[in-house]
């Protein structure tokens, strides 16, 4: 099992930056897919960023494209997610996942940061 924990959510103005991240323990971090996700109210959860296992591939969704940058510090355990441009839509829990070797029947969860754009 791994053990996740998020942090850097809070309030940003609309155009504003927020710099997210997710330190892991309990397993070996350069053999872990990692990826975020978010859930707005009353929405379901979705999927905005990944990082391979390998550290070679990204991967984003279509609505985060060109202003969200997924990266990841393997000495430090921990993966990151800089989110630019922020817009109201943006506002939502960001969850960060990892993935065993790509797993994702193997899949951990953080607890969830909240992030809320203000327009």
């Amino acid at each position: 099992q791994v053990q996740l924990v998020e942090s850097g959510g809070g309030l940003v103005q609309a155009g504003g930056s927020l710099r997210l991240s997710c330190a892991a323990s309990g397993r070996a971090f350069s053999t872990l897919a990692m990826s975020w996700f978010r859930q707005a109210p009353g929405k379901e959860r979705e999927f905005v960023a990944a990082f391979s296992w390998s550290g070679s591939t990204t991967r984003y969704a279509d609505s985060v494209k060109g202003r969200f940058t997924i990266s990841r510090d393997n000495a430090k355990n921990t993966v990151y997610l800089q989110m630019n441009s922020l817009s109201p839509e943006d506002t939502a829990v960001y969850y960060c996942a990892a993935d065993p070797r790509g797993a994702i029947s193997l899949r951990s969860w953080g607890q969830g940061t909240q992030v809320t754009v203000s327009s």
